[in-house]
């Protein structure tokens, strides 16, 4: 089961989609507040549609509606070096391709404390088929496909999402002490397009995650990689995230990517990209500037 939300003339409408791919219309309630009911009630969210009475529909198309972001999430979080493709990829930049000694980013593979950083707020991220943008102070810049976890009260997962976290590795590699504006700017994150309840997966780390990068219509770059290559586990992200900290319900901790495209490659105005998994669903975004 997944939850979507999408335009209908001046109105944000919510829905669900079945393991059939049904589709079930909810009204405008959003993600914490439905997965909330669900748990007060002890609700499946197929009770849910049965006690409500609620019309499923197998002919919509669910791409052909004009979908947006699942949650609008005030802060987005991040994990960095996550996965051991990861550090390389941070050590070649850290080194200028030299590689040849230890460096932070070995330090906190293997670190008792994760590496966490703020990577968003709501009004810098974006939905499917908005635009992301690259910096114009950069000239080395990729996506980072990642799995994004929505937590509810405490250190609760209450669903998962796709994200990208757009980075400039040439800005980080500089120093690290500029990971922020490596990572945060306007449109530089983008989340959906559904939210994968708990219910309809028994094993996240069976989740599969691939990308695609497009210029001109061509085939640019390819991966895959799966959560199970994940160091760290999932909640143990989580824990480390809300210690301490002031989180709400409905903030999406981005896990850390495990998919890089070569080192000579760098993003374009007019690209596209393109995050998918079988259980999530495909996050389409174009790249371009702020103007």
């Amino acid at each position: 089961m997944k939850f979507i939300r999408f335009k209908q003339g001046e109105r944000i409408v919510s829905a669900l989609i079945t393991s059939q791919n049904e589709f079930v219309e909810i009204g405008d309630i959003d993600y914490v507040t439905f997965y909330k009911l669900l748990k007060e009630n002890q609700w499946s969210a197929e009770i849910y549609i049965d006690e409500n009475q609620l019309e499923r529909q197998s002919n919509i198309e669910i791409y052909s509606l004009d979908l947006v972001v699942p949650i609008e999430a005030d802060e987005v979080w991040a994990s960095g070096v996550t996965y051991l493709q990861s550090k390389h990829a941070r050590n070649y930049e850290a080194t200028d391709g030299k590689l040849n000694s230890e460096t932070f980013y070995d330090k906190v593979y293997d670190a008792p404390r994760p590496e966490i950083f703020m990577k968003s707020t709501k009004r810098r991220t974006v939905g499917p088929n908005d635009n992301v943008y690259i910096r114009r102070d950069s000239n080395w810049q990729i996506p980072e496909p990642e799995l994004g976890l929505v937590i509810g009260e405490g250190e609760e997962i209450i669903g998962f999402t796709l994200g990208n976290d757009m980075s400039c590795r040439d800005i980080e590699g500089e120093n690290p002490l500029y990971l922020p504006q490596a990572k945060v700017w306007k449109n530089s994150c983008a989340l959906g397009p559904a939210i994968l309840l708990p219910e309809a997966i028994d094993d996240p780390y069976s989740i599969e995650l691939n990308c695609k990068i497009y210029r001109d219509g061509k085939e640019l770059f390819t991966g895959s990689a799966s959560v199970s290559q994940l160091k760290r586990k999932l909640e143990e992200l989580v824990h480390y995230l809300v210690y301490e900290n002031d989180v709400i319900p409905g903030t999406v901790l981005l896990t850390g990517t495990c998919i890089v495209p070569p080192n000579s490659f760098t993003l374009e105005i007019g690209d596209e990209i393109v995050i998918s998994s079988t259980q999530i669903g495909t996050l389409k975004n174009k790249v371009y500037q702020n103007q």
